[in-house]
């Protein structure tokens, strides 16, 4: 691209893209994701009672989206736990995160400018996952743009999309907590990363990939930067989601008026209904069965007969 050129930009992609993931940034990954399962509620005691717990549950936020990018693809969900390499660096920073003596691992990580060049290198390591979901997706199925799309994103965002599982590890059941029903920044922006990915790799997007690759990366970790720095939740986006959802999913159905009008009759009726059964049951005596008429009729003859004899002797 011309821009690129004159921007001089172009070694710069070329060098991220060959840029490599071990061990630095793949320890930056780890690091951030066990601080963020250790933020969790009740995460601390179930460190203390259940250590296997809670490893399995590091390493689900750990590896969480290369499992379920695997069952998706229907290979061995155990395949990303096969890098022994990866795991036992996994399984260190678990160690030292939870249990290191004075707790000195999580304090000196949890400093802000520490968090925040971690946070910026994990960013990083997103941008290489969710492409090499939608290339590993895109070897299988050439023109399955969908699945391209669901394996890049659940290669990226597998640990929040698998959160109930990984809950449950810990003896936690939420189901309201599903990113399906409410999906947070990282499931949200690696979703538009396997979108744009997944043109790419179809052609529908006119961009080479190292290009696209520093234009996602240095957008996702540049608003990430912000939002832990000003420590605003806003969405760069959220403007135009909103404009979407009120545009295709909130708008009023030409047979909403009917409705109402039906729903409205409907409650007029029945309140109709239930006054005039009041009123009625007031107002109209309650009439005695056919049986019981003459036995009343014929004490209030005697009654009267004895009044009017009482009266003439008197």
């Amino acid at each position: 691209m011309d821009l690129f050129g004159v921007l001089r930009l172009d070694e710069l992609s070329h060098g991220l893209a060959n840029l490599s993931m071990f061990p630095y940034f793949d320890m930056a990954h780890y690091i951030v994701s066990i601080m963020a399962l250790r933020e969790q509620p009740g995460a601390l005691e179930v460190s203390k009672v259940s250590p296997l717990a809670c490893w399995f549950s590091s390493m689900l936020f750990c590896f969480g989206g290369a499992v379920l990018s695997a069952i998706m693809l229907a290979e061995p969900p155990v395949a990303p736990l096969s890098n022994s390499t990866s795991v036992l660096l996994a399984s260190v920073i678990w160690y030292l995160v939870f249990y290191c003596p004075m707790d000195l691992v999580y304090c000196c990580a949890a400093l802000l400018p520490l968090r925040l060049v971690l946070s910026g290198m994990k960013e990083v390591t997103r941008t290489w996952k969710v492409l090499g979901g939608v290339i590993q997706a895109h070897n299988k199925y050439k023109d399955g743009l969908l699945v391209m799309i669901a394996i890049g994103w659940a290669k990226g965002a597998g640990g929040g999309l698998i959160s109930n599982f990984e809950q449950l590890v810990r003896g936690v059941w939420k189901p309201e907590t599903n990113e399906l029903l409410k999906m947070s920044y990282p499931t949200k922006i690696t979703l538009i990363g396997a979108v744009l990915f997944a043109l790419q790799q179809t052609h529908y997007l006119p961009l080479q990939k190292h290009h696209l690759m520093l234009f996602y990366t240095v957008f996702i970790v540049v608003n990430k930067s912000r939002m832990m720095l000003t420590g605003s939740s806003a969405l760069p986006f959220a403007n135009i989601e909103s404009a979407i959802y009120k545009t295709l999913f909130s708008g009023h159905s030409p047979y909403a008026a009917l409705t109402d009008e039906v729903k409205r009759a409907c409650i007029d009726n029945g309140n109709t209904s239930t006054t005039t059964t009041k009123e009625s049951g007031k107002q109209t005596p309650v009439s005695p069965v056919k049986g019981q008429s003459g036995s009343l009729k014929a004490k209030e003859e005697s009654e009267n007969t004895e009044t009017t004899n009482c009266k003439k002797t008197n």
